[in-house]
């Protein structure tokens, strides 16, 4: 099992390489990078918005040395909406964000940084993206995990009552909860949530916005613990309500198979109480499937399910960071988010697997793979 750790621990650097290679790709043939971006600033919000900009960047371009009417007026740029500006200044623009050099001098450098975890600036934040993530991390830390903990945690023992009760009355009508689960998304039930209990049209009893009340730090340590979850009560209802549905089914039907089977029969001809063949047979086979499946699961209540459940109630998380940086082209922070999301990602299969193995010993990936 340890050979097999330390091979897996490996094929994740190569892995990891060819995920951040591919999107890298991606990303530089997409349109609107930061120049053109740059670029729109420039045009759209005039003088002002150059100067701020130029001096959160500190390279000194001045308002009014950025556009030449004059010097540029036959200028053919390569990118759109450049007419009128000044050559020199596009050239400028390409040396800050790094696209003087061909892309792969620009990747090279990106994975040297990496692995030492230097992410480099925001183009446009005027902050590292170190410190940036750092950040927004626990806010996303805290939706995920809380979220992943009481679905499994309401779903398992739901599963494996709903399989002991097959076709009885509990069945049928927690199987009504499971289609309400499936059939309203997460940001339409965090809105549910809002009207109703979040001073809505209805009642007030939880606040809109944030993790935290305004004044946290003034409060003592009882009251800050009760402050943080009454904040984040309402975020991961709306993550649970839609994600307890699909891993109760999962479990439901993964423990009725096992509960059919030749070894369950015997087991209770030897006179077995049925509590004794379901938890000490039935489920550790039963889980197996539940815990294969688990990545996928804690990645999706993690990343993507949060994603929306962070805009609509406000708090400032890792995976708003990471929708707001790709629409603005903010590379650095673009790339920053993607390897952390891709490292946890990697590590939870790992510690997938080696949970599959520690539930039935006779699974052995070394041999499956010799």
């Amino acid at each position: 099992m340890l050979t097999y750790a330390v091979r897996r621990l490996f094929l994740m650097i190569p892995t990891l390489f060819g995920i951040l290679l591919v999107n890298f790709m991606i990303i530089q043939a997409a349109p609107g990078g930061p120049v053109e971006q740059m670029i729109a600033k420039l045009r759209g919000t005039a003088v002002e918005a150059t100067a701020r900009i130029s001096g959160a960047e500190g390279d000194g371009f001045q308002g009014n040395s950025m556009i030449d009417h004059g010097a540029s007026s036959n200028f053919e740029s390569k990118y759109r909406g450049a007419r009128g500006l000044d050559p020199e200044f596009i050239a400028k623009l390409e040396k800050m964000y790094g696209f003087d050099q061909p892309a792969y001098i620009r990747f090279g450098k990106m994975i040297k940084n990496y692995l030492t975890f230097n992410f480099g600036d925001s183009y446009f934040r005027d902050i590292s993206v170190a410190k940036l993530i750092a950040e927004k991390l626990p806010v996303s830390i805290s939706l995920g995990l809380w979220s992943t903990l009481l679905i499994y945690c309401i779903s398992i023992p739901l599963g494996i009552r709903k399989a002991v009760t097959d076709g009885e009355r509990f069945d049928i009508w927690t199987s009504w909860v499971i289609i309400v689960g499936y059939a309203i998304p997460s940001f339409l039930f965090a809105i549910f949530l809002i009207v109703f209990l979040a001073g809505g049209s209805f009642l007030q009893i939880f606040p809109l916005r944030g993790l935290a009340s305004d004044n946290w730090a003034t409060f003592s340590w009882p009251h800050k613990i009760s402050d943080y979850f009454w904040h984040i009560t309402l975020p991961v209802f709306a993550n649970v309500i839609s994600g307890f549905a699909s891993l109760t089914l999962l479990t439901k039907n993964s423990f009725l198979e096992e509960i059919n089977k030749q070894y369950v029969l015997t087991a209770r001809a030897k006179g077995l109480s049925e509590r004794r063949v379901l938890y000490g047979h039935v489920f550790r086979n039963a889980m197996l499937i539940v815990v294969s499946g688990f990545p996928a699961a804690f990645i999706h209540i993690f990343f993507t399910s949060s994603l929306l459940i962070e805009v609509i109630f406000s708090l400032d998380g890792l995976g708003l960071l990471g929708f707001e940086s790709a629409i603005s082209r903010d590379y650095p922070v673009v790339f920053g988010t993607l390897f952390i999301f891709t490292l946890i990602g990697l590590l939870i299969h790992f510690l997938g697997d080696l949970t599959y193995m520690f539930i039935d010993p006779r699974i052995d990936f070394e041999k499956r793979e010799g």
